[in-house]
């Protein structure tokens, strides 16, 4: 029995998922949705998905679900993954969580109340070359951690969703979010400090952004994303006794551990059975609901929490507004 996956929105990133459950052994597409029929049916003959809907309450209401992955806009977050909860469907919320805080906060009460599982997919928290990461800085492979370094930019400020606010566009949501989750899996959240500035679009979301975070122990992480330019996506976590380089800080690609003197100690790469990194969450999700638990250790409910007001604390120093932030009907 394959364990039977349904996905909300047809976007691009929600083809990256479909094409990943295709690849995974006891899982299956078994149902897509769309606001249109017409685009339900094409993805799902794409796909070879058995069941395409033209409304995302068919699929919330399919008895034979047993998790939705919602790949819409971050403006849609909240109200998609509240319809599912509402029918009691555990939910993969792709990132970020929420377009901010107070939905988050409204989200994961009612899916406490109703005893519905819900989670982000985010996908870096999941994967075992970033857990290899933190497990060999934690155990002391560089020295003492001081310093660390994050950057991912893309040239993606011609999509248009990424430039509408009602749309919760800009680059810290989309691509922002990966320099900060790289700082926050190895440094933690003991943030005493945090200097931020950023640029804009002629829309006013925030187009490239660089924030420094100082925190406990005299630690400091330097982040950096754009959405004008591409960047090596490289992160370099520094210590009293060595350093290590991360090639893709979203998904790893290949990590090295060097000693003061440029010397590599060691090289790692992601399990040689790897599709592409999406097939993770996918799994720590069904295995927490087959466990009968509410959320997922890989990303907890409390620190999704504190990721979105984080994130809702820079763009209020910034000034990026999104019209989610003034919703009367939380």
């Amino acid at each position: 029995m394959s364990h039977k996956i349904g996905i909300l929105g047809t976007g691009h990133i929600a083809h990256k998922m479909a094409s990943t459950i295709a690849q995974m052994d006891g899982y299956e597409n078994y149902a897509v949705a769309s606001r249109s029929q017409d685009k339900a049916c094409q993805f799902a003959a794409q796909y070879q998905i058995p069941h395409a809907y033209g409304s995302y309450e068919a699929l919330a209401a399919d008895p034979e679900v047993e998790l939705i992955y919602i790949a819409t806009p971050h403006s849609s977050h909240y109200d998609n993954a509240r319809l599912c909860v509402l029918h009691d469907k555990p939910v993969l919320c792709e990132k970020a969580f929420t377009a901010n805080a107070l939905e988050a906060e409204r989200l994961l009460v009612l899916a406490k109340e109703r005893g519905v599982f819900i989670t982000e997919a985010i996908w870096t928290r999941y994967m075992p070359l970033m857990l290899k990461v933190v497990q060999l800085v934690n155990e002391g492979a560089i020295g003492r951690p001081d310093t660390l370094s994050a950057n991912l930019s893309y040239v993606i400020h011609q999509v248009p969703r990424l430039v509408r606010p009602e749309l919760a566009g800009g680059s810290l949501l989309d691509i922002g979010i990966y320099p900060i989750t790289f700082a926050a899996m190895v440094f933690g959240s003991d943030i005493e400090r945090t200097v931020a500035v950023c640029s804009k679009t002629d829309t006013g979301v925030d187009a490239q952004e660089t924030i420094t975070q100082f925190l406990s122990d005299n630690r400091m992480a330097v982040l950096h994303s754009s959405m004008y330019c591409r960047s090596d996506r490289k992160g370099i976590i520094s210590g009293d006794t060595g350093y290590l380089v991360v090639e893709n800080i979203n998904c790893p690609q290949v990590v090295r551990v060097y000693d003061t003197m440029d010397r590599m100690q060691a090289e790692y790469y992601p399990p040689q059975d790897q599709i592409n990194g999406y097939e993770y969450q996918v799994r720590a999700s069904i295995e927490a609901i087959e466990k009968g638990q509410l959320e997922t250790p890989y990303m907890p409910h409390a620190e999704i929490l504190r990721m979105m007001r984080y994130l809702d604390s820079l763009r209020q120093e910034w000034g990026v507004v999104y019209p989610n932030d003034s919703r009367t009907d939380l």
